[in-house]
């Protein structure tokens, strides 16, 4: 849908103030004026077009659960607006906004923030739906909103109506409707997973660069997630094992009792043996208790097992020649090294949910200096769930002898797996510890077992290459 710039002042006013009788999740009131108007104020400051003032309302409204309380139970008589108009915008764009498990889960991060943020988050979700809709809008000053703002609401609110009973809702404005309800006919989910997770880890509100670097990591993810396979993968022939300790508290019974016996504790005591009891002293149940004739639950004693697992990544500092943007690639190579990390956590999480496991991404030092800092604090944000759990750590570590000492300490509890990541080949085998080497030199990431001795996967695209680069480590480690 195209977009339009308004440059009378006050058309600009009127699509504005009669947008805010179009609303549909929430009865128009002097009360909603301010933040719907605060939210319009946001989206048109950043540079982008204004979809129709009633719809940034009603994202807001039913994001942050306000329509729960104030909802319009009966449809609202709007002078000029067509009724077939306003049930199929209900029907399809409200209906939709409603039904859909993406949107919820940015309303309940929306529902985190406080004041300005929240403002910025409801306006980050407005662009975000406009823009993978391929909604269009309207350019104007936002002095007019901001003129609206410190107005009495309850003018503005007469203002529109005003207008809407003059000359009823302008040709504009029926036009950016009509554009709604076909656009929301051919969306399926009205914000991506990288949209949500933006918002919940706040780095929607937070600087560009970064955001569009974790927006970058996570599509790309999303990409090889997407082709990978559904089920664990079959393990390479020939490939290493080594072997961990199982501490005794990673064992526990399971399973419920399978027999009677004749020996137990009392809280298997079989119910019916109390009938036994009796006034005298020693009754029938102290005899049969010394005979050891009193039945009991017998429990199952199998022992299930638990594998610990610990898989750590460990980039080193040469990788900063890896911020470079091949023509072959989509993105940076460092980009693309962090999305394929982000898609084996991913990936080892579904698939071995039953053990436990640990992911770890080591950082190494230059010296004195952190080369990847900007690319550290990424991966924070990235792996912010298993951190928070106690599962994940992002750490950093002063050197390669650090690394290894790391790695010998978690292999004396667990079975350990290394992706270590570098711009040239290196060394780093380990009897204990299965060691992955990857080399990011060029747009085709090379592969090998930590002896130095590396090669290219096959691929007939550098895409095809990266995805095998995966596919060939979750081979090694599932």
């Amino acid at each position: 849908m195209e977009t339009t710039e308004l440059r009378d002042l006050d058309a600009a006013r009127r699509y504005v103030a009669e947008g805010l009788w179009l609303q549909r999740a929430v009865r128009p009131s002097a009360g909603a004026v301010r933040p719907v108007l605060e939210w319009a104020m946001e989206v048109a400051s950043g540079g982008h077009p204004l979809p129709p003032v009633g719809f940034v309302a009603d994202v807001g409204h039913v994001a942050l659960g306000a329509d729960a309380e104030h909802r319009l139970r009966d449809p609202l008589p709007v002078p000029g607006w067509p009724p077939a108009l306003a049930r199929t915008y209900e029907d399809h764009v409200l209906g939709k906004l409603y039904a859909d498990w993406v949107f919820e889960r940015a309303g309940d991060a929306l529902k985190k923030y406080h004041g300005k943020d929240q403002v910025k988050g409801v306006a980050y979700v407005v662009n975000q739906i406009r823009e993978r809709a391929g909604l269009g809008g309207v350019l104007l000053p936002p002095a007019v909103i901001r003129g609206l703002l410190t107005g009495n609401p309850d003018e503005v609110l007469a203002a529109g109506w005003e207008a809407l009973e003059r000359d009823g809702p302008s040709p504009l404005q029926l036009r950016m409707y009509e554009g709604l309800v076909a656009a929301a006919r051919r969306t399926g989910e009205v914000l991506g997973k990288e949209d949500v997770d933006a918002l919940e880890d706040r780095s929607a509100l937070g600087d560009m660069g970064q955001y569009v670097a974790l927006r970058q990591i996570r599509q790309t993810t999303a990409r090889l997630e997407a082709r990978l396979p559904a089920r664990p993968v079959r393990p390479l022939v020939g490939r290493k094992e080594v072997p961990t300790r199982v501490l005794d508290e990673d064992q526990y019974p399971v399973g419920g009792y399978t027999s009677i016996a004749t020996r137990g504790s009392v809280e298997s005591l079989l119910h019916s043996q109390l009938a036994y009891m009796e006034n005298e002293s020693p009754d029938l149940f102290d005899v049969k208790f010394v005979r050891d004739e009193l039945f009991y639950y017998s429990r199952d004693e199998n022992q299930f097992l638990r594998r610990r697992r610990a898989f750590v990544f460990v980039l080193f500092p040469d990788l900063i020649a890896a911020r470079f943007k091949d023509p072959e690639l989509p993105h940076q190579r460092i980009v693309m090294l962090q999305s394929a990390i982000l898609a084996l956590v991913r990936r080892l999480s579904d698939w071995l949910s039953t053990d436990a496991i640990r992911f770890e991404v080591l950082f190494v030092r230059d010296g004195e200096k952190k080369p990847l800092a900007e690319e550290a604090a990424l991966t924070e944000l990235l792996l912010r769930e298993p951190v928070e759990r106690g599962d994940g750590l992002v750490a950093w570590v002063p050197d390669k002898a650090a690394v290894v000492a790391h790695l010998n300490r978690l292999a004396r509890s667990a079975q350990v797996h290394c992706l270590a990541a570098a711009a040239e080949p290196f060394e780093m085998d380990l009897d204990n510890v299965v060691v992955t080497e990857l080399v990011v030199g060029g747009p085709r990431p090379e592969v090998g077992g930590g002896d130095g001795v590396v090669a290219e996967l096959n691929g007939e695209d550098t895409s095809e290459v990266w995805l095998a680069t995966v596919l060939r480590v979750l081979q090694l480690w599932v």
